[in-house]
């Protein structure tokens, strides 16, 4: 066999597990990002520039951040429970129906019957993960394919909305679910009036603030010595606190405006509790790691004594009850339960994981990037709304990005492959 000498490229990358590679390797990778993890975020980034220069700085009013995050609260909900299920290599389009269905029982329990509301909810909770079983178990254990399920569950659930509403809306919802839909946290610690930046904003939002970057501070550092342990590749450390200072920046403009308008929502709170659980769920646990197994490679999962079809089942249980959820507080946010509520959710949850870096063929997504997905289209509708372009334009807009989205992703895979 003919020895090949090695090239600058061979030793660009290091192949030893903590190896720092010869020191002009180590300069040439010491800001070097990866693409397929930190380019959605720099094109969220890019997307909300834009926005704030054509509409003049109104994306970033207050009133404008807190609308954003109310209005997509309910796909960021369906993104979470997409992103997993994308990621084990299927998908659910029936999700929009069962937000519609949800919504419809917990307004026929609360209006018509005069149940406690907490009861109704979780009544909605139960009917949704029912409904993931029945459609969890034809995909898991009888075999069939996940699109042709969900498929035949939006036309089966509609129907049933219709039928469990008389064809007609339902309100209004109780104060309490209008609450968690639209309400905001009260000033618990009273005001800070420090001048035009902090001027009459919530000490407690604040206080929630700090520590959320403590939270991201402390996740990176873990992460960071983790690898460490086990001898793996580490970031440089300009990139390592770069990536700690720039969401903390995120996250204090968010909550400084936000708490300077009428406090956090809600449903913000929700979204941020549901996002650590899922990210938990995803990332450290077994059974999240079995979720990747599954969409990387079925047959090695299966070998490697992976129980697929209990995988499978219960992500669709748990994407049945996160869209009972996004039901009630859609419902909530329009204060009355429609026919028509739901119509093409399931396309904006899919539209969001896929944005947000999940592969098309599974495997590959992350919590974080799914709300991020999701946000960026809120951030489109909202900006094109604000700027007055029709609804033609916006459609336009949204689904160039998802195309491109997905391309990127083809892209860098062929990209990797070329390299090896």
């Amino acid at each position: 066999m003919t020895s090949v000498a090695p090239t600058n490229a061979d030793l660009a990358v290091d192949p030893t597990p903590g190896g720092a590679g010869s020191p002009a390797a180590g300069s040439s990778r010491r800001f070097q990002l990866n693409l397929r993890e930190s380019g959605i975020y720099i094109a969220f980034a890019l997307i909300i520039a834009l926005f704030a220069v054509l509409t003049g700085g109104d994306l970033l009013q207050p009133q404008n951040i807190s609308n954003i995050i109310v209005q997509n609260s309910y796909v960021l909900i369906l993104a979470i429970g997409m992103i997993l299920i994308i990621i084990a290599g299927h998908i659910d389009l029936s999700v929009g129906s069962v937000v519609a269905v949800c919504g419809a029982i917990t307004a026929v329990l609360t209006v018509e019957h005069g149940v406690p509301w907490p009861l109704a909810l979780l009544a909605a909770l139960i009917a949704g993960g029912v409904i993931g079983a029945w459609q969890g178990y034809w995909i898991a254990y009888f075999g069939i394919p996940a699109f042709i399920v969900t498929l035949a569950g939006m036309l089966l659930f509609r129907a049933l909305t219709l039928t469990v509403l008389k064809n007609q809306g339902i309100g209004p919802f109780p104060d309490q679910l209008r609450t968690l839909s639209n309400g905001f946290t009260e000033g618990y610690l009273g005001n800070v009036g420090l001048g035009d930046a902090l001027g009459g904003a919530d000490l407690f939002s604040l206080l929630v603030g700090v520590v959320a970057i403590a939270g991201i501070a402390l996740t990176q550092w873990r992460t960071r010595a983790g690898r460490l342990r086990y001898r793996q590749t580490v970031d440089p450390m300009p990139l390592f606190l770069a990536k700690i200072v720039v969401p903390s920046l995120l996250v204090v403009f968010v909550v400084v405006q936000l708490a300077r308008f009428r406090n956090l929502p809600w449903v913000l709170v929700l979204l941020a509790a549901l996002v650590l659980i899922y990210s938990f769920l995803s990332n450290r646990s077994v059974f999240g790691r079995q979720i990747y197994a599954v969409g990387g490679n079925l047959q090695a999962a299966t070998l490697s004594g992976v129980k697929v079809k209990s995988v499978v089942f219960w992500l669709f249980v748990n994407m049945g009850v996160l869209a009972a959820l996004a039901g009630v507080i859609f419902a909530g946010r329009l204060n009355q339960a429609g026919p028509t509520a739901g119509t093409s959710f399931e396309l904006d949850a899919i539209a969001a994981a896929f944005i947000g870096g999940a592969a098309v063929q599974g495997g590959v997504g992350k919590v974080v990037g799914a709300i991020t997905g999701g946000l960026i289209m809120g951030v489109i509708n909202n900006g094109m709304s604000l700027i007055g372009a029709p609804s033609e334009q916006v459609m336009l807009v949204k689904g160039a990005v998802l195309l491109a989205a997905v391309a990127f992703d083809v892209w860098t895979k062929r990209r990797a492959g070329a390299s090896r």
